[in-house]
């Protein structure tokens, strides 16, 4: 007799995935699988003068796992899709880069993430930046309109990571670049981990092992060009400590340009 092949619950992946981001917009002073805050920003390698000119309620909700944004090397004027923008950090920091003669569309699915972002925007004066409400697999974006595309610890929650990449490549002009910071692991993680959605909301269950990773982000048109681990990441829990112990689970950094 064969094992039946347990599968993952993506309906209940989604509500819990929305329900935790909920609460990392709403009370980001809560404890999580992992870190939230400014602290954490600066950990990683954010520039705190570059944090002190963005709303320090979006860096309040800040749950990403690496910094990424000196690989994006964002310049005036370009236009950049954020994945799973949040509550705005990474938007608020590449409107920077563009001033206010590019633009920066953030996309997600959470309600509290995106009132949240929406309303920073308009209250500190970021009229470059637009967030929609939509899937990391299918963006509301037009083909062919975006220079940079960016991530930031979110890609591991998606069941269909080669649909994210691919969606990532038809946004993007021919040249264009992806970079991004996430969460992937040295093996192969086992079934008990991969179909347990709460493992997967807090950024351990989804993770994907590296050389898969990278094979499914050549596979949708890029060519990587930068692959770093970001040392200072660490999960808190006992639950996501052990899994990242035992699995080899990790924070990268990346920067991919599309063929």
């Amino acid at each position: 007799m064969t094992t039946p092949t347990r599968q993952l619950d993506t309906t209940e992946l989604e509500q819990r995935v929305k329900r935790m981001y909920e609460e990392v917009a709403l009370e980001p002073e809560r404890e999580f699988h992992f870190e939230t805050g400014r602290p954490l920003c600066e950990r990683l390698g954010y520039p705190p003068t570059d944090l002190d000119q963005i709303p320090a309620a979006a860096i309040d909700s800040f749950a990403g796992v690496g910094y990424f944004l000196d690989l994006a090397a964002i310049t005036a004027g370009e236009t950049v899709l954020d994945l799973g923008s949040g509550s705005g950090t990474d938007s608020f920091l590449a409107a920077l880069a563009t001033g206010t003669g590019g633009r920066v569309i953030g996309v997600d699915m959470t309600a509290a993430q995106l009132a949240k972002s929406r309303d920073l925007a308009a209250q500190h004066g970021f009229p470059q930046t637009e967030f929609r409400e939509g899937y990391i697999e299918t963006p509301p974006i037009d083909d062919a309109s975006v220079d940079c595309v960016i991530s930031n610890g979110v890609i591991n929650l998606s069941a269909d990571k080669p649909a994210v990449f691919a969606a990532a490549a038809r946004s993007l002009r021919p040249g264009g670049r992806l970079a991004l910071s996430d969460i992937v692991t040295a093996t192969q993680l086992p079934e008990g981990v991969t179909c347990d959605a709460s493992l997967w909301a807090a950024c351990i269950g989804g993770a994907m092992q590296h050389d898969g990773y990278r094979e499914a982000i050549e596979a949708a048109g890029f060519q990587i060009e930068t692959w770093r681990e970001n040392t200072e990441y660490r999960f808190v829990s006992d639950q996501a400590d052990n899994a990242t112990q035992k699995y080899g689970v990790t924070s990268i950094s990346l920067l991919a340009r599309r063929r």
